[in-house]
């Protein structure tokens, strides 16, 4: 009898997870991307910041007025040229390591923990230099979208003055580690974990509206969860209080830092945006991904 022809499959399968990954992420970060930017700038603003924002709606308002309304696609380039690798890595690995770590045999919730956090540091590795040009592009106030400088043009500017390494173009690589890491465990733990005591029905609509739920539940908790990282990456990556001076540089140093001089809810800043953002993006990711994914295997 023949056996299974292994590489064959894994490729079939890395395939659609590079082509069902991609749209996730595209989809995700077209529609979502402005919360992102809303997010990065209250995350950025410290005690001396020349512009306060009150709350998400006077932040659009003054980003509006003042920069007008492609400024709400900031820093998007970035992220939509991370997003199908990042993603591919993201569901691909998650896919190997759940095996890894199961040894072939049941998955526990612990399993897909596991998976998930390791998936997530291995999606750090890959975007984290687009997330730092993505964010110092983001954090430039009064200046229209037409009039910045290309992504390619900051990248260039970045690795010329500041180099590839930690304090370059991959600065602020342990909170993105941290950031992703933890996302990652807590989304994919409680979506697998209790994706089957999803009810079984007839209905698709209700089977989607089911699977949309689930992956907003899980989005929004690992947003909540994750955050002090996600704050303690955009103060690492953004323009930094004193130019030249780097005050904000490890994950765990600038966390302490922040809750030393501005306190604990200060680590929480953005959690709003953040929220509104990356809730609704667990959801449809999860749900692009999985009908790319099923569509493929019936076409392929």
């Amino acid at each position: 009898m023949r056996k299974p022809d292994v590489g064959k499959v894994t490729y079939k399968r890395m395939f659609q997870q590079l082509v069902a990954g991609g749209g996730a992420g595209l989809v995700e970060i077209c529609l979502m991307h402005p919360l992102d930017v809303v997010k990065t700038r209250f995350q950025l603003q410290g005690s001396g910041s020349s512009v306060q924002y009150r709350s998400v709606a006077h932040c659009f308002g003054t980003m509006y007025r003042t920069e007008g309304f492609l400024s709400f696609y900031k820093g998007i380039l970035p992220p939509i040229l991370a997003e199908t690798p990042k993603r591919a890595v993201k569901f691909f690995c998650f896919e190997r390591y759940q095996h890894l770590f199961s040894g072939g045999g049941d998955k526990t919730p612990l399993v897909y923990s596991l998976a998930g956090l390791c998936s997530g540091l291995t999606e750090g590795l890959v975007c984290n230099p687009f997330e730092r040009i993505k964010i110092l592009l983001q954090s430039e106030k009064d200046v229209k979208l037409k009039d910045q400088e290309s992504t390619f043009s900051k990248a260039r500017q970045i690795i010329r003055n500041e180099g590839f390494g930690m304090k370059g173009i991959n600065r602020g690589l342990t909170a993105t580690l941290g950031r992703h890491g933890v996302w990652n465990m807590v989304y994919f733990g409680v979506f697998h974990s209790f994706k089957e005591y999803i009810p079984k029905s007839e209905s698709q609509t209700q089977q989607v509206v089911y699977k949309l739920c689930l992956g907003l539940t899980a989005g929004t908790l690992a947003s909540v969860i994750n955050i002090p990282y996600d704050v303690a990456k955009s103060r690492i990556q953004g323009p930094q209080p004193i130019p030249g001076q780097i005050k904000y540089y490890g994950a765990h140093s600038t966390i302490v830092m922040i809750y030393k001089e501005e306190g604990f809810l200060a680590l929480y800043k953005g959690l709003v945006p953040k929220f509104l953002r990356l809730g609704p993006s667990g959801a449809i990711m999860m749900f692009v991904y999985e009908s790319l994914s099923e569509f493929l295997a019936k076409k392929y």
